[in-house]
């Protein structure tokens, strides 16, 4: 199981909110190109990346940081990126930049129209972001509750061809409460392609209990505040994944 740092993207920085909210952003590093090596050097085997402002604004506002941490760190390990992809131009943008996949969000639930032509012209690089609240899908940062259940619009994205699922409970994100074991299973149970857990990611115990469920389509979790404050130790994470799940 993959252990995934987060590098989100906020006016060129490194930082991390509270529940997605933009007000409560703590800034982790000045420097998210060095961030990216950090990772690396501790033996990332993906980084995920979010442009933050690009996820409120609808359109990439981090190119600049995003093209420098592709170049620094892209030909070393894979890159998934979202945050503002809205269309097929932006897609091709950043796959044919050296990002190895793209993640759609919100513009996956308003308009699925374009994630099925994204997954038809970019196969196996298209990853659906799903954040929900007690089952219920959000959007537009969060910032709207859409009414659509969480297992029945993964299942519909599958059927489109998506690569994976990013499932995040927004009501644990950023607060280190714990990653939401049951909602997680509940639909890696309901998919056939692969989960990753996002949100809540407190400690090692965490990881072990996410390890202990890998098995039914869980490929990995995407962890942040928790290794920018300390209370995981990403070393000591992929180590004991590596023991549980190979």
């Amino acid at each position: 199981m993959l252990i995934i740092p987060a590098i989100d993207l906020k006016d060129g920085k490194c930082v991390r909110l509270k529940q997605g909210q933009m007000e409560k952003s703590t800034i982790f590093s000045e420097n998210p190109v060095e961030m990216a090596r950090k990772w690396v050097n501790l033996g990332a085997q993906r980084l995920h990346l979010v442009d933050l402002d690009g996820a409120f604004a609808g359109k990439p506002v981090n190119e600049s940081a995003i093209k420098s941490i592709v170049s620094e760190v892209g030909a070393d390990i894979p890159i998934q990126l979202g945050g503002g992809i809205r269309n097929l131009d932006t897609v091709d943008k950043f796959i044919n930049s050296g990002v190895d996949s793209v993640i759609i969000g919100t513009a996956a639930v308003t308009h699925p129209g374009f994630l099925h032509e994204a997954c038809f012209a970019f196969p196996g690089q298209i990853v659906v972001g799903l954040d929900a609240k007690d089952g219920d899908v959000a959007i537009n940062g969060w910032a709207k509750l859409t009414g659509h259940n969480v297992i029945e619009l993964a299942q519909k994205f599958e059927d489109y061809g998506v690569e994976s699922i990013i499932y995040t409970d927004i009501g644990r994100d950023g607060m280190l409460s714990g990653v939401n074991i049951e909602a997680t299973v509940k639909l890696s149970e309901s998919l056939k392609i692969p989960v990753v857990a996002s949100g809540g990611v407190s400690n090692i115990s965490d990881i072990k209990a996410l390890c202990n469920v890998a098995n039914i389509g869980i490929r990995g979790v995407i962890t942040g505040t928790a290794i920018y404050e300390g209370t995981l130790d990403f070393e000591a994470a992929q180590q004991l994944a590596k023991e549980l799940t190979g």
